[in-house]
C-alpha cells in the first residue's frame, strides 16, 4: 500500500511540473520570442518529454514495487526456513542429549516413551499384498526391505492372522497403540533394536504355521509365545549382561547380577501393559492375567543365553516322550521355541542373515572397547583384534544352534528342510570362508619371514 501511494503522489508531481513549464515557457514567448507558432511547438515538445519521463518513472515505480514485493515474499519464506533449521536443530540436540543419557545406564528415567500415543492410528498403515502374506510365514522371509511403519502393520497382521485379536476380544486400536508404544521403547541399537524384534517375532510367527502349533497348543500358549517374541529385548542398552554385572551398573545391582537384562525386559513390557491404552490382556480376569504374565516372563528369562545349557538339556530329557498335555512338558517346549527364534538369522538366506552377522559383531565390538577403555574383562569372540566373522559364526553355528534345532526336529520333522539345512550349509560355508581366510594369513606370514 505505501508503494502504491508513493507512485500516486510521484504521478501528481509530475503533472504539476508539466503545468509549470508550459506556464513558463508561455510567460517566456510573451517577453523574449516574437514567433508565436515555434514557441507553441517547443512548448508542446517539453510537455511530451515530460509526461515521457513521467511515463517512464511511472513504470519504474511499477516494477519497483513488483520487485519489492517478490523480495517480501522471498524474505518470508526465508524465514520459515530458517524456523524449520532451527527447529531440525533443536530435534537433533534433545536426540543426542537422549542417546547421551541412554547410553549411561539411566534405565527408564525418560517416563514419556513409555506413555501411549493417543492419536492412533499415527503410523501410515501399510496394505499387505496377498504376496507378503504368504512370505510372511516362511523362514525366507527379507527382514531388510520393510519401514517401521510396515513392520508394524505386519505384526499387527499376524495377532488378527492368528485369531488373537478376535478370540481375545482385543481393541484393534488398543494393540496398534501397544505395538507403536513397543516401537519406542526399543532403543538403534546395532543389532538389539525394533528390526530384530521384528524378526524375532516374524520367526516366531513362521514356526507356528510351519509345525501347526495351534493344534496342539492353547490359545493362550501362542499369544504368550507371540508376546514375549514382541517384548523380548525391550529397551536392550546394547550391552550384554557380563557388561553389567561387572561394571555394576544400577541394573545389575537391582537385579542382583541374575539375568539383569531379561528381567529389565520383563519389567519394562509390564510397565507398558500398565498402561490402560495399551493393555491389550485388558479383557482377561485377575487369575487368567497372572497366567498370562507368568508365562511371558518365563520365556522372556529364558533367552538368557547363561541358561542356555540347563534349557537345552531339560527339553532333550522330554522330547522322546513328549506329552502335549503335561504342562511342565509345553513350558519347556516354549523356551526352547523363543530360544530358537531369538537366535535364528543364520536359518535365513544368506543375503538376509550375513548382515545380521555384522550387526552382532559391531555391538560387540563397540561394547570390547567401551571394557578396555573401563578397565573390565573382555570376551575373546567380542574382541575386533581376536574375533573374525567365520571364527565367530561357525563355533556358533555348530554348537549351540544346529544342535539345539536337530532337537527341535524330533518333534517337528517339517522344519529340516526349511530351517536346519540352511543351518549345514551356513556351517559349511563360514568353515570355507575360514579356510581361505588361513591360507591368505599364511601367505602373508611367509612374505614377512622373507
Amino acid at each position: 500500500m505505501k508503494c502504491f501511494r508513493r507512485v500516486q503522489c510521484c504521478r501528481y508531481s509530475t503533472e504539476r511540473r508539466v503545468r509549470v513549464v508550459f506556464f513558463l515557457c508561455v510567460t517566456q514567448h510573451h517577453l523574449f520570442l516574437p514567433d508565436k507558432e515555434e514557441l507553441f511547438q517547443n512548448v508542446l515538445t517539453q510537455v511530451a518529454e515530460q509526461f515521457s519521463r513521467a511515463f517512464k518513472i511511472n513504470e519504474l515505480k511499477t516494477e519497483v514495487t513488483n520487485r519489492l514485493a517478490m523480495l517480501e515474499k522471498r524474505v518470508e519464506l526465508e524465514g520459515m526456513k530458517v524456523v524449520e533449521i532451527e527447529k531440525c536443530r533443536s530435534d537433533i540436540k534433545k536426540l543426542r542429549e537422549e542417546m547421551a543419557s541412554r547410553n549411561n545406564n539411566h534405565f527408564l528415567d525418560d517416563n514419556k516413551k513409555l506413555t501411549p500415543r493417543r492419536d492412533v492410528p499415527s503410523y501410515p498403515k501399510y496394505h499387505l499384498s496377498q504376496e507378503t502374506v504368504e512370505a510372511l510365514r516362511q523362514p525366507t522371509f527379507d527382514v531388510w526391505q520393510w519401514e517401521p511403519n510396515e513392520m508394524l502393520s505386519c505384526l499387527e497382521h499376524m495377532y488378527h492372522d492368528l485369531d488373537l485379536v478376535k478370540d481375545f476380544n482385543m481393541n484393534p486400536i488398543t494393540l496398534k497403540r501397544w505395538l507403536l508404544c513397543i516401537h519406542d521403547n526399543y532403543r538403534m541399537n546395532p543389532f538389539h533394536n525394533f528390526r530384530h524384534c521384528f524378526c524375532v517375532t516374524q520367526m516366531m510367527y513362521s514356526m507356528i504355521c510351519l509345525c501347526s502349533l495351534q493344534e496342539t497348543f492353547t490359545q493362550v500358549d501362542i499369544l504368550i509365545l507371540m508376546t514375549a517374541a514382541v517384548c523380548h529385548d525391550l529397551d536392550h542398552p546394547g550391552y550384554n549382561n557380563m557388561y553389567q554385572i561387572n561394571a555394576r551398573t544400577e541394573l545389575a545391582v537391582r537385579y542382583n547380577d541374575i539375568s539383569p537384562l531379561e528381567n529389565h525386559h520383563c519389567a519394562v513390557a509390564f510397565q507398558i501393559f500398565s498402561q490402560p491404552d495399551c493393555n491389550i490382556f485388558s479383557t482377561f480376569d485377575p487369575e487368567a492375567f497372572k497366567q498370562i504374565r507368568q508365562g511371558i516372563i518365563t520365556l522372556i528369562l529364558a533367552t538368557d543365553m547363561a541358561r542356555h545349557g540347563e534349557i537345552l538339556d531339560s527339553f532333550k530329557h522330554k522330547v522322546d516322550s513328549f506329552d502335549f498335555t503335561d504342562e511342565e512338558h509345553v513350558t519347556c517346549l516354549k523356551m526352547v521355541l523363543i530360544k530358537c527364534c531369538d537366535i535364528s538369522n543364520e536359518v535365513r538366506p544368506m543375503e538376509v542373515a550375513e548382515p545380521w552377522a555384522d550387526c552382532l559383531l559391531e555391538e560387540y565390538f563397540m561394547q570390547s572397547d567401551r571394557e578396555k577403555a573401563e578397565g573390565l574383562p573382555v570376551a575373546p569372540f567380542m574382541d575386533r583384534e581376536k574375533v573374525t566373522k567365520p571364527t565367530a559364526q561357525i563355533g556358533f553355528i555348530k554348537f549351540v544352534l544346529i544342535p539345539m534345532f536337530e532337537t527341535v526336529m524330533k518333534l517337528f520333522p517339517q522344519i529340516e528342510d526349511v530351517m536346519v539345512q540352511p543351518l549345514r550349509e551356513s556351517r559349511d560355508r563360514y568353515e570355507e570362508l575360514k579356510q581361505i581366510d588361513d591360507a591368505m594369513n599364511e601367505v602373508r606370514g611367509a612374505e614377512k619371514e622373507k
